[in-house]
């Protein structure tokens, strides 16, 4: 039976009708920028695919549909501490328990420009593997919070790194939840939090299982020096962010100022979302998002319902200036970690050296297709290799 602290309080998504109107009258005004003859995505979002966007979204999609969809699941708000300031931070989580005498705990966590969205149509089958032609001895109890400052983890106060997340989130595992000891999975900001958890909590987050290459190594003046595949690789990586990491720049330097636009536009918050689950997905300039319309208007409009366009981008201004997103010399990943990775993602598959720089690499499996947001594009393989590297491990 689940036992949670009673500083756990039951939360259920109900956004105002007022909200809603508010929304597809910003929609109707709509100004749509200019772009050159025949332009595809080469430029940004596209005009041709943003016009059906936006007008699905004030015409036909259904937000209260989503809405049930996140209901359907126990969710919960507790105040945590957060380690940085010593101040209360509200997070929200969803949770699933799982099938049988012992579903083992999954920590899922998203990231940036996803939600716990990017989960919705694979809580159930980790959960409940056996409703789907598996087996209940794979169940997992499925903990998927939303990162401080995204969804309904608000008021966020001041920026937060991902290392004090972990914090945040090893709190909420152990004394919140009452998991002693848990498995993760993750990717985006959430690999980088998730890789925090196993090096400053491996007696708690015991294995991780990540969709994104994470944490850079620590490289020093006595460091291996790289191998010829390693040198092609961070050339070749180098290459795919300069063409794509523009927002990078401005979300870790000056996030307000994009966040004008982003708060007070949901055809501006739309544009710049759909763009990254373009690039990020790596799609041909002439393709579109490989993603349901309807799955990507559901994650645009919970940061447009939450008020959380700018919040979002603060964890990117946190990182860069806490150096988080790299390992020190004396650090190490030494929790068993399995790798998952697409091979159209801004960061693509590394020589087999790279990620071991960092982590104990236990399992790692290159797919032949699809890019950043897997749990979306190819829930079925994400799953099975979830299951896969988890499977048979006691915690």
């Amino acid at each position: 039976m689940l036992r949670l602290a009673p500083a756990a309080e039951k939360f259920t998504v109900a956004i105002p009708e007022a909200a809603l109107a508010d929304l597809r009258q910003r929609l109707a005004l709509t100004r749509f920028p200019a772009e050159p003859e025949d332009a595809a995505w080469q430029y940004g979002s596209n005009g041709h695919y943003m016009r059906r966007f936006i007008a699905r979204w004030q015409d036909g999609f259904d937000w209260r549909h989503w809405e049930a969809r996140l209901n359907r699941f126990l969710q919960y708000r507790v105040a945590l501490k957060r380690p940085d300031t010593g101040k209360l931070q509200s997070v929200h989580f969803l949770i699933e328990p799982g099938s049988g005498d012992n579903p083992r705990p999954l920590l899922l966590t998203h990231g940036w420009p996803g939600s716990v969205l990017e989960f919705i149509d694979v809580i159930e089958k980790l959960a409940h593997p056996e409703r789907f032609g598996g087996k209940a001895a794979d169940a997992f109890t499925v903990i998927c919070p939303s990162l401080p400052g995204y969804g309904f983890s608000m008021p966020l106060e001041k920026p937060i790194g991902p290392r004090a997340v972990a914090k945040l989130w090893c709190d909420l595992m152990v004394e919140v939840l009452g998991f002693g000891r848990f498995l993760v999975q993750a990717g985006d900001w959430g690999s980088i939090v998730s890789s925090w958890l196993g090096a400053d909590y491996p007696d708690h987050a015991i294995m991780l299982h990540l969709n994104m290459v994470p944490l850079r190594p620590p490289l020093t003046k006595d460091s291996t020096p790289f191998t010829a595949a390693e040198k092609e690789w961070i050339a070749r990586t180098k290459k795919i962010q300069g063409a794509e990491s523009g927002y990078f720049a401005i979300q870790s330097t000056k996030p307000t100022t994009l966040g004008y636009g982003l708060s007070d536009s949901p055809a501006g918050l739309a544009g710049w979302i759909a763009e990254k689950f373009h690039g990020f997905a790596r799609a041909p300039v002439e393709q579109d998002p490989p993603f349901d319309i309807d799955h990507m208007i559901a994650n645009v409009a919970l940061y447009w319902l939450t008020g959380t366009a700018t919040t979002s981008t603060w964890m990117y201004w946190a990182a860069v200036r806490s150096g988080d997103m790299t390992l020190k010399p004396s650090e190490f990943v030494s929790v068993p970690t399995g790798f998952l990775l697409p091979p159209w993602d801004m960061v693509p598959p590394p020589p087999k050296g790279w990620l071991e720089r960092g982590y104990n690499v236990t399992h790692r499996r290159d797919l032949e297709r699809g890019g950043h947001f897997v749990a979306m594009e190819q829930p079925d393989a994400f799953i099975q290799d979830v299951q896969s590297f988890f499977r048979n491990v006691s915690v």
